[in-house]
Formats: C-alpha cells, structure tokens, sequence
C-alpha cells in the first residue's frame, strides 16, 4: 500500500496561522504598555539617600533652574475644589468653560493677570512658555495664594494628610526657594518634603523593596 504524504501547504496555513497569533500578542503588548510620559517641567533634582517613594496624589512646586516656579494639583480630590477657591478670593472671573479648561491643566505657572487670556488660547499653552508663578518679593508672592487655597481646601481635615512636595532644580538660586518657604510660612506650613534624586537606597527601604515604575 503506497504511503500517503501530506500535502505541503497544510504546515504553510499552520505557520501562518501561528505568525497572525504571534503579530497579535505583539500588537496587544504595544498598545496595553503604559510608557512613563516626558516631564513638562524638567529639573535636575540634587543626590541624597533616599528612602521614600514620592506619591502621585501630592501637592508639588517645581523650581526649575531660570528660577521659575510652577504648581501641580496631584490630589485629584482636592483640585477642583483649590482652583474654585483660587478663581474666587483673587477675583480671577473664569466662565464654566476656562473653569474646565483649568481643570485640564497638569501645572499652573501664570501670573493672575494673564491667567484668563491664556485660557482663551485655542492651543493650550506648555509649561516651558508660562512666565512662572510670580514669588520675586513679599509683596508679590502669588505662590502664597495658591497655598492658601491649598490649605483652605483641607479645612476640618488633619494637614497630616496634606503632601507637599518641593521639587527644586540643583541650578536654582536659593533666593528663589526661599521665596516659596516663605509663602509656605505665611500659611502656617512648617514641614515639606523635598524631592531628590535617590542614590545609596538602603536595601531594607521602602524605596528599594517598591521601586518606581518607568
């Protein structure tokens, strides 16, 4: 009896088949792979031995090294409720619409004066064109109204819960930090917590048992 062969084509529709499935995974992989997002404002942070892991949901001020200063609203729960009261105490006349549009904002670097035109550009303005938030004297610290809203948005609540983070760049003037301690002052805010690029972590740290995500 003649041995039957296989025809070829049968293993060709196989390994197709096998490279559509492999092509798949791939392309599931790419797009479900969440990729650390570049830094709007970018600082070079000083060394120290750290041992804490800088949360998501903190309240941080940003130096870079021209000396300008920026604010992030990471604690979602308290955002709206800081630039409400923002809009308010400096009379800043928002509509429902540049409300919206602030709200959308990842750092806040205007002064008052100009925060309503830029809201009414049609492309939103990067971090790098913002003027930064005015702190060159006592008189003129706005940093200071922004932490009073930030304050008065914790109100009944223990400001333990309050994450202040301060993110200096190693090139930024000291006058310029002590700007921002001083807005911190006049809101009765005595402890921050600085951010800086971790070198040394001991083994048993929190740091190195949960490193950041890239």
């Amino acid at each position: 009896m003649p041995k039957v062969k296989l025809p070829r084509k049968s293993t060709a529709v196989d390994m197709t088949a096998m490279c559509d499935v492999a092509f798949l995974l791939l392309s599931f992989f790419i797009l479900a792979t969440k990729t650390k997002p570049p830094e709007a404002v970018t600082v070079v942070t000083p060394s120290s031995i750290s041992t804490r892991i800088a949360k998501d949901d903190a309240i941080l001020i940003t130096l870079n090294k021209e000396g300008k200063v920026y604010l992030m609203l990471g604690d979602r729960a308290k955002k709206q409720a800081i630039l409400e009261d923002i809009n308010t105490t400096k009379a800043l006349g928002l509509t429902p619409e540049e409300m919206t549009k602030l709200r959308k904002m990842e750092f806040y670097g205007m002064p008052f004066n100009k925060m309503k035109s830029m809201l009414q550009l049609e492309t939103p303005m990067e971090p790098k064109q913002m003027e930064g938030i005015p702190v060159g004297d006592s008189l003129n610290n706005e940093l200071s109204d922004w932490v009073g809203s930030v304050v008065r948005s914790y109100s009944g609540e223990s400001m333990d819960n309050l994450n202040l983070l301060v993110k200096g760049d190693n090139a930024a003037k000291y006058p310029t930090f002590k700007f921002v301690k001083d807005a911190f002052k006049r809101n009765d805010i005595f402890k921050f917590k600085i951010v800086t690029n971790p070198e040394g972590v001991p083994a048993d740290s929190e740091l190195a048992l949960n490193p950041p995500k890239k």
